[in-house]
């Protein structure tokens, strides 16, 4: 246990809270959670891993993907690693009390040096997470009269930025990122979430769904040419970039990529391949592990 936990654990009691006193493990990579937490005001809050504990502010109105709305962040203790997935009830009566849903989470990159930019006061960082992307800004607000230490979020101007009058996503998007369910679900007396597991579709359960074999062919979606540009706020413009649109075919965990035309390509994207090839070997398979060796051995000439 680190120093950076005792004021989180001096409030908790962890014989009647199923909240982590310690714990999680740590990456190359930053993670980042916002919980949506009902406690005696609904807020959310927004850890943020530094090192290894996470950095938490608690963001009273959450986040806006609008620009121009700034919204208060005011820092409170550091939390273990391991509160990075949890959602659950907090007991009433202790600190906290109330249920807390993950709304989103992800990892996060910063722009500059993190820790010095925060002892400046203004920390710059990108969010990679299931609802929120893109460029942010925390920053200390300075001569400010209130107690605490209070900052403001804000969006940064970039492709994952919107006007607040076209949604607002936490209204749009209330749901948890893990269990689906909304904050006012969580029941006072449930086992707590602490385990981030991706929910598996069941196919035999779709309606319509029947077993047949992969078909050989398949064409990637392409574009059409038109003579005119859309109208309406409802369409986004990008440059076209060149490349090539490869499908990826895993059966019986073998892993091949095609170009759109045909061709079987797998030894020119060995990266992919191998990434493909996780997924299927982590389903039980050896097949995908024997198809790359043999492509290596064909393509080896070949590989860019």
């Amino acid at each position: 246990m680190t120093d950076g936990l005792k004021p989180y654990r001096s409030k908790r009691d962890f014989a009647k809270t199923r909240e982590p006193a310690s714990g999680g493990a740590v990456t190359g990579k930053r993670l980042f959670v916002m919980q949506k937490h009902a406690a005696r005001r609904l807020h959310y809050d927004l850890p943020m891993q530094f090192g290894d504990t996470l950095w938490s502010w608690a963001v009273p109105q959450g986040p806006s993907l609008d620009p121009k709305i700034r919204r208060l962040a005011v820092k409170v203790e550091d939390h273990p690693l391991a509160y990075y997935d949890f959602e659950g009830p907090i007991p009433k009566g202790e600190y906290g009390g109330g249920a807390m849903i993950v709304w989103d989470g992800g990892t996060w990159v910063p722009i500059g040096d993190a820790e010095a930019d925060y002892a400046k006061g203004a920390i710059k960082f990108r969010l990679s997470g299931e609802k929120l992307g893109g460029g942010w800004t925390l920053v200390r607000i300075k001569n400010d009269h209130q107690p605490g230490d209070n900052w403001l979020l804000i969006k940064e101007r970039d492709p994952f930025a919107r006007p607040e009058a076209d949604g607002d996503i936490l209204e749009e998007a209330p749901q948890s990122v893990i269990s689906g369910r909304r904050v006012e679900e969580i029941l006072p007396d449930e086992p707590a979430q602490t385990s981030a597991k991706p929910r598996r579709m069941q196919t035999a359960r779709l309606a319509g769904a029947r077993k047949a074999p992969l078909p050989m062919d398949q064409r990637p979606q392409l574009a059409s040419p038109t003579a005119t540009v859309p109208d309406g706020t409802e369409w986004l413009h990008e440059i076209k970039l060149d490349g090539y649109r490869t499908l990826a075919r895993i059966e019986g965990g073998a892993v091949r990529l095609f170009t759109r035309s045909g061709h079987d390509w797998t030894g020119r994207y060995l990266g992919l391949a191998d990434a493909f090839a996780y997924v299927a070997v982590r389903a039980g398979s050896q097949g995908s592990r024997q198809a790359l060796s043999e492509a290596r051995r064909h393509d080896r000439s070949d590989i860019c």
